[in-house]
């Protein structure tokens, strides 16, 4: 039941196929674009939009989404959800998740936590350590999503697998109740 509200979702936001072929602006990437990992849910798809979307979380610019687009292109992952997954850090969570960055690229780099002024920034007092927490925070961040999507994922495959089985089962036994297995 869940799984249909989400498909209902996203077919709701997702353009037609042949609206995005027809794009004018999007002919440049051909048939690319037209590829079924970018648009359905599957096991692998999701779990390397999860990737994409949270690396691109962390870099710093104001075009994170191009950057999620691009890579769910590039890595054939769900176009959308790697978009979505970039709004982790929004005008309103920027703040402190970027700041947590630079005090994890000071650790990392073991230097002193610089005064913030614009010579500062400048001559990479402050822009190395951030940048170096942004990027490692990226690849933890994207390690994790994607392992642990498919862990969940996996996971909730083979509890449903163990449920239709013990309902098979149940249902044997109710038919022979001397039969202990359905083989």
């Amino acid at each position: 039941m869940a799984k249909e509200f989400i498909q209902k979702l996203i077919d709701r936001f997702i353009p037609d196929h042949d609206v995005i072929k027809r794009h004018k602006n999007l002919q440049f990437l051909g048939d690319r674009l037209l590829e079924p990992n970018l648009w359905h849910l599957n096991r692998r798809s999701v779990a390397k939009a999860f990737a994409v979307g949270l690396f691109c979380a962390w870099v710093p610019t104001p075009m994170q989404m191009v950057f999620g687009a691009i890579g769910a292109i590039y890595f054939r992952s769900n176009i959308p959800i790697s978009v979505g997954l970039v709004w982790i850090t929004n005008p309103v969570t920027m703040p402190p998740l970027f700041y947590f960055a630079y005090w994890v690229g000071l650790h990392l780099l073991n230097v002193p936590a610089a005064s913030f002024s614009l010579d500062a920034i400048l001559s990479g007092d402050i822009l190395v350590p951030f940048l170096t927490g942004c990027l490692v925070l990226g690849i933890i961040c994207s390690a994790a999503g994607y392992f642990g999507i498919n862990y969940f994922w996996r996971s909730h495959v083979l509890k449903k697998w163990e449920a239709r089985k013990s309902a098979r089962l149940l249902k044997a036994t109710k038919k022979n109740p001397f039969k202990s297995s359905v083989f």
